[in-house]
């Protein structure tokens, strides 16, 4: 007997509307405002508790632009990682990959050539990582969590034995970027939205963005309906690396240093903040604005634990106890907003 289904055009077609499916549920689906709703109040919430706490000194304009500051460069890294988690995979890597690039941009050969060499390189670098990590995925067959954890371990080395252990200062103008303000705004603010918007309009406006949540949501479906899964596997960890370049440029004309200790724990505080945004684990549904509210509330967390000059162990207990809040506030938000079927 003939097996028909594979090149039927009602094969074809229902792999299109399966394809589709998801994409008008993120669009339109009030599921989604309700997330948003949510992190929104968890916000306010902070800020009540900022303003009760510490009054002016948390509300004042200066702390508000520290918190813009503290989460440009994690917000760079979750935009990337909201792309690979929509389309299905998982990296682990990133964190290692900004202390990788941030070392290798602060060489003084690299130096040698100015701002310009600094950030070619460390965007070369970011950018081949990803590359990496995704041939591995896509065209090895490998598993994304095993792939992106070996990168982490060897980039976090590979960084050790360029730098031998030492941050390495720079000496460019790329301290600018950091140092520099333009409406009283740090420049890194302003790369960090910009960052944002074209991550939104990529993901919310283009095919690419129907793409990855097709990949993420049904890759058997995507595959009928004519996506290229592997080389659109492959671009998504190309953007988180892209991403990981830019952030490493970022931390490093903050810090002034390269060193292969930047980008610690990025890749779990990347992650937790694109969940928290509402974005599935299982890949096929999320927003770049959900995970920037994510980034915020945390952001606004560590700044409260900050002011309040509160330890770091009771720090890490408080930030655990609080996420754990969101999410449960966020599930029952769902539970009521999507009756159970029977």
């Amino acid at each position: 007997m003939i097996d028909r289904t594979r090149s039927t055009p009602t094969a074809r077609t229902d792999a299109k509307t399966s394809v589709a499916q998801p994409l008008s549920k993120r669009r339109t689906g009030r599921g989604e405002l309700r997330k948003h709703a949510t992190l929104i109040v968890a916000l306010l919430v902070l800020l009540l508790v900022g303003a009760f706490t510490k009054g002016q000194d948390f509300l004042s304009t200066g702390n508000m632009i520290t918190i813009l500051t503290l989460a440009s460069v994690i917000g760079v890294v979750t935009v990337g990682m909201t792309f690979v988690i929509i389309g299905g995979g998982i990296d682990l890597s990133v964190g290692a990959i900004i202390a990788l690039a941030s070392v290798w941009c602060t060489t003084t050969a690299t130096q040698s050539y100015g701002v310009a060499g600094m950030v070619f390189s460390a965007l070369l670098v970011g950018l081949g990582c990803g590359l990496l990590n995704g041939a591995l995925i896509a065209y090895g067959r490998l598993v994304p969590f095993i792939v992106t954890l070996a990168t982490m371990v060897a980039a976090r080395g590979l960084a050790e034995q360029i730098s031998g252990r030492q941050s390495q200062l720079v000496t460019t103008d790329l301290l600018a970027l950091a140092q520099d303000r333009l409406l009283g705004i740090p420049l890194l603010v302003y790369l960090f939205l910009v960052v944002v918007a074209v991550g939104w309009i990529v993901l919310e406006r283009t095919t690419f963005g129907r793409r990855s949540a097709a990949v993420g949501g049904n890759p058997e479906a995507a595959r009928l309906a004519g996506i290229d899964v592997r080389r659109h596997t492959l671009l998504l960890y190309a953007v988180s690396g892209l991403c990981c370049g830019i952030a490493a440029i970022m931390l490093t004309a903050q810090t002034t240093t390269g060193t292969s200790t930047n980008g610690q724990l990025y890749e779990l505080d990347a992650i937790a903040a694109v969940v928290i945004g509402g974005t599935l684990l299982s890949g096929g549904f999320g927003t770049i604005t959900g995970s920037i509210l994510g980034v915020l509330v945390f952001t606004v967390i560590e700044d409260l634990f900050i002011l309040n000059n509160l330890e770091q162990p009771i720090q890490a207990i408080g930030k655990g106890a609080i996420i754990v809040a969101v999410l449960l506030f966020q599930r029952f938000g769902r539970a009521r907003a999507v009756p159970t079927l029977t």
